[in-house]
């Protein structure tokens, strides 16, 4: 998906950020707004490999709040399709016990978007 991305002075990435949809764009304008540094999709943690030792599970959450020293992953899924990503979540928590994730739903992105007038359809 291709989304026109504004010049983000809070980003510390180095390379530009290649968003998946509307909603990560919109947090990342948030976070840009209040100068919250932030990388998109800094890394990625392997959650599970096969016996040869090849990754077969992982997760990379979308945004590192190196200040803060936190993973957050947005999802606009609908709630009954975001088992998965929990799982995963739990996963990253029990097999890197102290990385710090946080997982915003679609209703936790609902209301940002009321009280900071955002758009975050698609």
């Amino acid at each position: 998906m291709a989304l026109e991305t504004p010049v983000f002075r809070a980003y510390r990435g180095t390379e530009p950020p290649r968003f998946a949809n509307a909603a990560e764009l919109e947090c990342a304008k948030i976070l840009d707004y209040y100068g919250v540094p932030w990388e998109y999709e800094p890394r990625t943690f392997v959650l599970e490999r096969d016996a040869d030792g090849r990754v077969v599970e992982a997760f990379t959450p979308d945004f590192y709040l190196p200040e803060q020293d936190l993973y957050l992953e947005i999802t606009v899924m609908k709630q009954s399709l975001v088992t998965r990503k929990n799982r995963k979540l739990r996963k990253l928590r029990h097999l890197y016990p102290d990385v710090r994730a946080k997982l915003f739903y679609r209703r936790d992105l609902e209301r940002l978007a009321r009280r900071f007038g955002l758009d975050l359809a698609s």
